[in-house]
């Protein structure tokens, strides 16, 4: 499975193969360096930690610094680890680069990135609630929940809620996994990846681009 770290650059549309408009993304995924190699042997499991965009060593503890330095190369802004096979660690080097040509034979992938957050929201911003009729008698609760008292452990008569009730709280913000986007084109020379569709995040936002798993 090919993984690699990389950034949201925008959204445009390219023609496809029958000229019809598809929308896209742009992402620059890579270069990344393999930053550590684990093994069964000296760590109990098998995977490569990646590191993508340089930072400068002012702004990184001294972990980070040594821990670049074993990999001859500067501190970067975005690590990830990804797991392995038991005999797949042996494919990477400590300090090699890895390039968007490793999606050359891939037509699908997975994209893996932050949502945006849109802070402390309502029930029908975040669930699309249809609230209260706007016509008269209804005073000042348009916008809110309804009832609770029904989807309580006891009927009615306990007063603590089932997990999971959809209520007001923060919204956006978390790890979201966009599965199954189609490949349209890769720029090598540019570090370019254009993915069908829309993919978490605001541009510049961070994200890992890996194969499509259940494609």
């Amino acid at each position: 499975m090919a993984m690699l770290l990389g950034k949201k650059v925008g959204i445009t549309q390219v023609y496809g193969e029958s000229g019809k408009l598809l929308p896209v993304t742009v992402i620059q995924a890579g270069p990344c360096v393999v930053m550590q190699v684990k093994t069964a042997k000296t760590d109990g499991y098998s995977a490569v930690q990646l590191g993508f965009e340089d930072k400068k060593s002012s702004r990184a503890r001294k972990p980070q610094i040594g821990s670049a330095a074993k990999a001859k190369t500067s501190p970067k802004r975005f690590v990830r680890e990804m797991r392995l096979a038991d005999d797949a660690a042996g494919n990477y080097e400590l300090g090699a680069s890895i390039t968007v040509g490793v999606f050359a034979d891939n037509k699908y992938v997975d994209v893996v990135g932050t949502s945006k957050g849109k802070g402390y929201a309502g029930v029908m911003k975040r669930y699309g609630f249809g609230g209260f009729p706007a016509s008269h008698g209804t005073e000042r609760r348009h916008r809110a929940p309804g009832s609770i008292a029904s989807f309580a452990t006891d009927r009615g008569h306990s007063g603590k809620l089932k997990k999971g009730k959809r209520m007001a709280g923060r919204m956006g913000g978390c790890r979201v996994t966009a599965k199954n986007h189609k490949l349209i084109g890769i720029d090598q020379d540019r570090n370019l990846l254009i993915v069908k569709g829309s993919v978490p995040g605001p541009d510049g936002g961070y994200c890992i681009v890996r194969t499509a798993q259940k494609k």
